[in-house]
């Protein structure tokens, strides 16, 4: 074997190794230890982190840790097997276990890897704002090329989600499991995205797609888009029945003018930034008079609180272009809710702002496990189609929701394909609450398993057209 063959084996080992000239460290080298203080450990692995290339943390254990380590890029930090990351209030509660750098500046990170993750959150459950609107356990802002890899918290709490990520390109978050009441994993807006492997047993949303949001939802405002969600399990709780397994949130705002009235998360546009209003969720409506110009954090006009949310002008907000593939849903709610919020946290649609559509969501073997009634969707914006194909329905219906804000709902093209319907007896397959709506439901390749079964439909006050070949449907 020739010197050349040699050089390109070597070569070809270091890339799957990650690159053998990138330092490797181990945490313990700089004080991290089971036996340390939450405040000790703190220190020492941001002192390793800082270090930037692989750190590993090897001793199985649980380890105090009493705030947030920032990350920088080219970084992977790898907590072996039996390492458990225990969240300590020392001397007070904090936020985040892990966070990038460049959140705090809005400065993109790039090439980080979280690999072996396990957070007890400890009853450490905060949110003391280092970025308003961010509040993850662990989370990233302004983030290219980042990928977390089993990630497990179990005992997640009512105010901090497991997983929290916005403002990214080409993410990847493989083999995760979070048990609690807030949402699981949850992103802001961003390109180019993987979510594979999960298990979840969650009071709020498993996952949340949440373009838009309450003020202290998100961080920033944008298109969630281009993405892949597969192999998810959304476990029974009776005791956790709220939320969805996925929230797919839009919203709209105009620009600021004098005398406008606004409501607590509303947005407006001024001077090519976004500001949004940042008050108690009371549904009170505040009269504005004075254009917000500042630059950054918040301040108060006219009484009411604007916060600065971003520096580019965008006026819409929603989801595209994402598949959900092998799904598996063992709870009884609402599987997927595709939504304006009009209520007294958000109301994501100001009138006579630009209407949102949001576009192409397909659904791909999606199992229904229970057999109680619960939609399988149910929509509340404009969406252009919507493609369910190999999937198993039981007593779920596809609802279109009135919503009260827009004068025109648009029209939605659903097509199911390859379908098995195990519900005996008759099912209601779509029901148009929305009046207005014009929706073409299509069906093929369809199978039933009981001999009694038949579909239908409620029109409302909507145009609904069908060609289908379900007993009850088919001419």
């Amino acid at each position: 074997m020739t010197l050349r063959h040699l050089l390109l084996i070597a070569a070809t080992f270091s890339i799957l190794a990650g690159g053998a000239g990138a330092p490797s460290h181990d945490a313990a080298d700089y004080g991290f230890s089971p036996e340390a203080t939450g405040t000790e450990n703190t220190r020492a692995l941001q002192r390793a982190v800082d270090r930037t290339g692989t750190i590993t943390v090897s001793q199985p254990g649980t380890y105090n840790l009493a705030g947030t380590v920032l990350l920088g890029s080219n970084t992977t930090l790898v907590f072996g097997n039996n390492v458990f990351i225990r969240k300590v209030a020392e001397p007070e509660p904090f936020t985040h276990v892990l966070l990038n750098k460049g959140a705090l500046t809005k400065t993109w990170n790039e090439h980080i890897r979280v690999s072996g993750l396990r957070v007890i959150v400890n009853g450490v459950d905060a949110r003391k704002w280092m970025v308003y609107g961010l509040h993850g356990q662990i989370a990233f802002f302004y983030v290219k090329d980042l990928r977390i890899d089993r990630f497990r918290c179990l005992d997640l709490g009512r105010l901090q989600y497991g997983i929290h990520i916005c403002t990214f390109r080409d993410i990847v978050v493989n083999d995760v499991e979070v048990r609690g009441d807030k949402d699981g994993v949850h992103l802001g807006r961003g390109r180019r995205f993987t979510i594979r492997n999960g298990t979840f047993e969650t009071g709020d949303d498993a996952i949340a797609l949440n373009a838009h949001d309450y003020s202290v939802g998100n961080p920033e405002l944008g298109w969630i888009e281009d993405g892949v969600i597969e192999n998810m399990h959304d476990l029974a709780n009776p005791a956790r029945q709220t939320g969805y397994f996925c929230r797919i949130l839009a919203g709209a705002w105009v620009d600021w003018r004098p005398g406008m009235e606004v409501q607590q998360s509303d947005t407006v546009v001024s001077g090519g930034r976004l500001y949004r209003v940042q008050m108690t969720p009371d549904g009170k409506l505040y009269r504005s008079r004075t254009r917000p110009t500042h630059t950054s954090g918040q301040q108060v006009l006219d009484g009411i609180t604007w916060g600065v949310v971003q520096d580019d002008t965008t006026y819409t907000a929603g989801v595209r272009n994402v598949v959900f593939r092998d799904i598996f849903l063992e709870k009884a709610r609402t599987a997927f809710s595709i939504h304006f919020d009009n209520n007294q946290y958000s109301r994501s649609f100001y009138p006579g702002a630009a209407i949102p559509r949001q576009e192409n969501i397909l659904l791909d073997n999606v199992r229904v496990l229970h057999p109680a009634p619960a939609a399988l969707l149910r929509i509340r914006t404009p969406i252009d189609s919507i493609s369910i194909a190999n999937s198993t329905l039981r007593d779920n219906s596809i609802v279109f929701a009135p919503q009260k804000a827009l004068a025109d709902p648009g029209s939605t093209g659903i097509n199911m394909t390859g379908c098995i319907f195990a519900k005996p007896g008759p099912m209601r397959l779509l029901v148009n609450e929305s009046p207005g709506k014009k929706i073409f439901l299509k069906t093929s390749g369809s199978l039933v398993l009981d001999d009694g079964f038949s579909a239908s439909i409620d029109a409302g006050g909507g145009g609904v057209r069908v060609d289908s070949d379900l007993a009850g449907l088919r001419k």
